[in-house]
């Protein structure tokens, strides 16, 4: 039986239209009881598989994977994961849960979503007429190297937005959120304009916490239970107490949003999550 074709000139395809990329969060427990049933062989051979699902430099590897420890009962390890391909993605846990090694894990949450550049990332033009809003002379030298220097830097960020490099981060947390429509907090009844002030000032409260979190916002909506996923890494866990509780105060999240779940992780390779979680035996100092 054929399919008709869309009546679009789009061409049918799984990589995203934007130039951004598919994002997966995948969290997972390893069963214990079941470890404990392997032999030394089994053992090994689960380590190996792991070791190699997780290697960034794997020839299947998606473009992007980073896995980290999970404190807590929610999960012992978690992968983060970007590519233009969600089904090179989605590998890496079909890969995950096959054979000797999938009997030992047990997948916990998942949050699939998109990169995108926000609609309320200002245009050049748009940035300088905000700043003669607020004070800023109209015509100044002063104000057009402010609007350059943003211009300059707004081809990197966008780029940062829709195709992320990892930072060098040891800590990060990832959590996924909705804007309310309940009465009058309703998100999606304000206009584009309040919405946007209200992000204007969200932003700047992040803006302080530069050179300590990197942030990354990637949407669920249409995809996923909840309309966004936040992945911040801290150059120390104090930053992201501390970015999170400020921002908390924003309107646009004090009114306006509501949470998930927080899982709080540790940048670690496989190895590494394996030593910790005492699948493997911690390495001799020198070895």
């Amino acid at each position: 039986m054929s399919h008709p074709r869309p009546a679009s000139n789009i061409e049918p395809s799984l990589e995203p239209i934007s130039g951004g990329w598919h994002c997966s969060h995948l969290y997972y427990s390893f069963d214990r009881e079941k470890i404990h049933q392997l032999s030394e062989s089994q053992l090994q051979e689960v380590c190996d598989l792991m070791i190699a699902c997780l290697d960034p430099a794997g020839k299947e590897a998606p473009l992007r994977i980073q896995s980290f420890l999970v404190s807590g009962h929610k999960a012992d390890f978690g992968v983060m994961m970007l590519d233009p391909d969600p089904l090179k993605i989605d590998r890496v846990h079909q890969r995950l849960m096959a054979g000797i090694l999938g009997t030992a894990l047990v997948p916990g949450y998942s949050f699939v979503s998109l990169t995108e550049i926000s609609e309320y990332v200002q245009s050049p033009e748009q940035y300088g007429e905000r700043l003669v809003a607020e004070g800023q002379e109209a015509g100044s030298d002063e104000l057009a190297a402010r609007v350059k220097a943003y211009a300059d830097r707004l081809g990197g960020m966008n780029r940062q937005r829709l195709t992320p490099e990892f930072p060098a981060y040891p800590a990060m947390c990832f959590y996924p959120m909705n804007k309310k429509r309940v009465g009058k907090e309703n998100w999606y009844a304000l206009s584009k304009e309040e919405r946007s002030a209200l992000m204007i000032e969200h932003a700047r409260s992040g803006i302080a916490f530069a050179g300590k979190v990197s942030q990354l916002i990637t949407v669920g909506i249409g995809l996923e239970d909840w309309e966004w996923g936040v992945t911040l890494w801290a150059a120390n866990p104090d930053f992201l107490k501390e970015i999170v509780y400020r921002m908390r105060f924003d309107e646009a999240s004090a009114r306006y949003a509501e949470f998930g779940p927080f899982l709080t992780g540790y940048i670690a390779t496989a190895e590494e999550i394996l030593t910790h979680c005492q699948l493997r035996e911690q390495p001799a100092a020198g070895g």
